[in-house]
């Protein structure tokens, strides 16, 4: 977990400072660390400082944790899970801290129950937060002799080293095909395909997108025309995008 905090603060830590500082700031003019003592704004600024900075390397070896082991799962069910690791890492560790500043100025501390129910808080905000900027997830270091990898990566278990072979709308969510299985995210069609820059692809099909390189051979059967790939998947070419297709010389 250390290690996962590292990473976090190495890669985030001058995109987050501002804004964080100001919220810390703001808690601190607000909020007395769950009433009960008079602290200066300097103490005060401080604590929450140190609960904003625990909360968020919490939250990113959280969401790294579940979805490198539940590749499978949906992403309603993922967003649950990870939050309750959240609120069970980040409560004690929170209660800790309250419990030492109150024993210091000789007053009781709160509850586990009234610091859980802060945690669990905490936990829906970073969730929420890591949905609304996904930019802000690690991602992966590319160097001078290895191909850039789409931004869509990070949104796949950071166990992943293979490569997107096509991407399928279902629903509201998106099966991302690649050569180590099938991958479902929680995405309108359109942003998967643009956080798939800078890799080469088409649209076959309104509800089909496949990359260049995955491409093997173009088939044609009964007036109609399918693209199957190298891991043997068909798939069908509409007359809508066909001219494009043909124009781009892929069929």
């Amino acid at each position: 977990m250390r290690a996962e905090f590292r990473e976090f603060t190495g890669s985030h830590y001058p995109k987050l400072i501002g804004p964080g500082t100001l919220f810390a700031a703001l808690l601190a003019h607000l909020i007395d660390p769950f009433g009960g003592i008079e602290l200066s704004f300097l103490k005060r600024f401080l604590f929450w400082s140190l609960v904003i900075l625990l909360a968020c390397g919490i939250a990113h070896w959280a969401g790294n944790f579940v979805h490198s082991r539940c590749t499978q799962v949906q992403q309603a069910l993922l967003d649950v899970v990870v939050i309750v690791l959240i609120a069970a890492l980040f409560t004690p560790s929170v209660w800790l801290l309250t419990w030492i500043l109150h024993a210091h100025h000789g007053v009781e501390a709160p509850g586990v129950l009234t610091v859980s129910q802060f945690g669990a808080l905490f936990a829906m905000g970073l969730l929420v937060l890591r949905r609304a900027f996904p930019e802000v997830e690690p991602q992966p270091a590319v160097t001078q002799d290895a191909p850039a990898r789409p931004r869509l990566c990070r949104r796949l278990p950071n166990t992943f080293d293979g490569q997107i072979l096509r991407l399928t709308v279902r629903d509201h969510n998106v099966d991302v095909v690649t050569t180590e299985g099938t991958i479902t995210i929680r995405s309108r069609f359109g942003d998967a395909i643009d956080e798939m820059d800078p890799v080469k692809g088409h649209c076959t099909h309104r509800s089909h997108w496949v990359t260049e390189d995955a491409i093997e051979s173009v088939e044609r059967e009964a007036g109609k025309i399918h693209i199957r790939l190298i891991n043997g998947d068909l798939v069908p070419v509409s007359r809508k995008y066909r001219p494009v297709l043909e124009e781009a010389g892929v069929i």
